[in-house]
């Protein structure tokens, strides 16, 4: 437990809690996926995979169903995956609602990004919607030696904004997410864009938007 009014940072997850991405990223995997005669469904991406970097979904996915792939195989699945995901973004993927909450809290705490995502794609978003100097660091799946459900997305970001863990709040969409934020030792606020409420049932609070995401939702979370 830590004293009222110690959050000294909010570190956001990135698809699906800032970006209406994940779809997009379903869709970049169904298409290179497909040229191999692979299916990958909405349901099992978003019950089996959806916490995965793109390496850990690829690696998944093989496993199982019982297929084999050399790691120059892998590397150029995610090389394919990653070229049509950038296909696909137009400027607009933030949610509504983002900018604002963005801006409410970067006014009170430091903020982070700790995400799935490769580096490059998160900066490319929140740059063309004007929002990455709101930022003090940036983790994605690339900055890591080990994604989520790890800790160590969250761990490297706190430490990149020189916050203790115990001072964080984590927002994220997805179980594998708040496991993540939780190992930290962070509080976690869970958002209903991509998963049902009981999936988030280990957040210490749920929300279904942004707006939601207040600086005295964060507060409320300083004594838990």
């Amino acid at each position: 437990m830590t004293e009222p009014g110690s959050i000294r940072a909010v570190i956001f997850d990135f698809d699906g809690v800032l970006a209406d991405t994940e779809r997009l990223h379903l869709a970049a995997f169904q298409r290179v996926f497909a040229t191999r005669g692979w299916q990958l469904d909405e349901s099992a991406y978003f019950n089996r995979y959806l916490g995965y970097d793109d390496a850990g979904l690829i690696h998944a996915y093989a496993a199982d169903r019982g297929l084999r792939l050399s790691a120059r195989e892998s590397a150029g699945l995610l090389a394919e995956k990653s070229r049509a995901f950038r296909e696909y973004l137009d400027g607009s993927q933030l949610y509504p609602g983002a900018a604002a909450c963005i801006a409410r809290l970067g006014a009170r705490y430091s903020l982070g990004i700790a995400s799935g995502a490769l580096h490059s794609e998160i900066v490319t978003i929140l740059s063309a919607a004007g929002v990455l100097p709101r930022f003090g660091v940036v983790i994605g799946a690339d900055d890591v030696g080990a994604s989520k459900p790890t800790p160590e997305p969250y761990l490297t970001a706190a430490a990149r904004l020189g916050v203790d863990p115990r001072r964080c709040v984590a927002i994220e969409d997805s179980r594998w997410g708040i496991e993540s934020a939780r190992g930290a030792g962070m509080r976690a606020i869970g958002i209903t864009t991509t998963s049902p409420a009981e999936a988030l049932a280990g957040a210490h609070r749920i929300v279904s938007h942004l707006d939601d995401v207040t600086v005295a939702a964060i507060e409320q979370l300083a004594d838990r």
